[in-house]
């Protein structure tokens, strides 16, 4: 199978639609781009994929593992059967985009798009990069057909009047998500509301998980609880249950049961842990393996475009099911040693048997325990030899700063 980074939307509609062991779990009907102010390519969102009873959902990019001229691969994780709906700065582009008409910069003279091609970045994002446009024609002849970047057209961006928060967003789209978060903070609440409101989901999720809980709650608060419950299902399983402990045990409930079980249940397990140990810092969502993977399919694992670089250093071997609280655990394997193995040797045979924390681990032996064994990640096994997630340095380091080092860091 290969992996394409550019292809054109017209031939990816009805593409099938697999999961990481080839079922068909839908097609795709449309892609979904974010335009912006000025001559910056649109970034890819997503994907509208119908699924059964011919239901159309959203599959956010970043779930795209492989996209070739026969099908879509999905990574692992359960598919959201939530119906798609188009929010405000999405455009859909088949829906939308084709038929339109444009202006061709170097000649001046007008033209309709009847295709548009997506490519991959460096970074692993989408953009929308080029257009297929076509001029009229004389006489009943089809006109000049052209293949022209984005930025060699005029009539499709955004206007910089009237479009509520997205030119401020355009201004912010190079910024990290702890710079964005840092620039939120210095906006008036009233405008940092329209922001929020106009990010994507996933963006908005980074952002969240950047500010102080104060802000954090001040922010969800002000989205309507479908979309709420929609950006803690994107936002890692720590930081959305360190969110949700702030809320009255009614709205926690609440947005809990708004979720898709498949993501609310890993919260819940989280949410049963203290703040100050191992189980109330860990993430539930590590990199896991079966015995029989080989090391080729670990270093594909971690080369996952959304693991931080502490969970990327190690994978975690166990019985099924690999999903966590994970059949019995059996080690872990860093990712350093998996560059010095041959591709097909087992992931089994290269374990290290550094014992694990236990969830109810204080936050002062979690320190010494990174500090003894020069780690930025470790495992969290329960009393039944079960994997329950991994705490990563970061997350340490989150929970011994003073609770304002954020606004500290902004001050600076």
């Amino acid at each position: 199978m290969t992996t394409v980074s550019r292809a054109y939307v017209s031939r990816l509609a009805g593409l099938p639609v697999l999961d990481p062991d080839g079922d068909r779990v839908g097609k795709v009907r449309d892609v979904v781009v974010a335009l912006r102010v000025g001559t910056a390519a649109p970034r890819v969102l997503g994907l509208v994929v119908e699924v059964v009873a011919r239901r159309r959902t959203f599959v956010p990019m970043g779930r795209v593992t492989t996209l070739d001229p026969a099908s879509v691969v999905l990574s692992a994780g359960t598919l959201s059967l939530k119906r798609f709906e188009q929010r405000r700065g999405e455009t859909l582009v088949l829906g939308e985009l084709l038929d339109r008409r444009v202006q061709l910069t170097e000649s001046g003279r007008t033209a309709a798009v009847v295709d548009a091609g997506i490519e991959q970045t460096r970074t692993g994002d989408w953009v929308l990069s080029r257009l297929a446009v076509q001029e009229p024609g004389r006489l009943g002849r089809r006109g000049q057909l052209h293949q022209v970047a984005w930025d060699e057209v005029g009539g499709l961006e955004l206007s910089p009047t009237g479009q509520g928060a997205e030119t401020l967003i355009a201004t912010y789209r190079e910024l990290n998500a702890a710079d964005l978060a840092h620039a939120l903070q210095d906006l008036p609440v009233t405008r940092r509301q329209e922001v929020a409101e106009a990010l994507d989901d996933e963006r908005l999720a980074d952002v969240l998980g950047e500010l102080p809980e104060a802000d954090q709650i001040a922010i969800l608060g002000t989205l309507p609880e479908s979309r709420a419950a929609d950006v803690l299902e994107v936002m890692d399983t720590d930081d959305a249950a360190d969110l949700l402990a702030e809320l009255s045990h009614v709205d926690r409930d609440r947005l809990l049961e708004l979720m898709e079980p498949d993501e609310a249940d890993p919260v819940r397990r989280l949410l049963q842990y203290t703040e100050d140990t191992a189980g109330g810092i860990m993430t539930s969502e590590p990199v896991v393996l079966t015995p029989d993977a080989t090391i080729a399919e670990a270093l594909a694992r971690v080369r996952e475009p959304e693991l931080t670089p502490a969970l990327a250093s190690q994978v975690y071997v166990c019985r099924p099911p690999s999903a966590t609280p994970t059949g019995r655990y059996l080690g872990l394997a860093h990712t350093q040693r998996l560059l010095r193995e041959p591709p097909s040797t087992l992931v089994s045979g290269v374990l290290d048997d550094l014992g694990p924390l236990r969830p109810e681990a204080p936050l002062a032996e979690v320190t010494r325990y990174f500090a003894t064994y020069n780690l930025v990640a470790a495992p969290v096994v329960d009393a039944q030899g079960r994997l329950v997630g991994a705490v990563s340095v970061d997350d340490v380091l989150d929970h011994l700063l003073p609770e304002d080092w954020r606004e500290r860091a902004r001050r600076g």
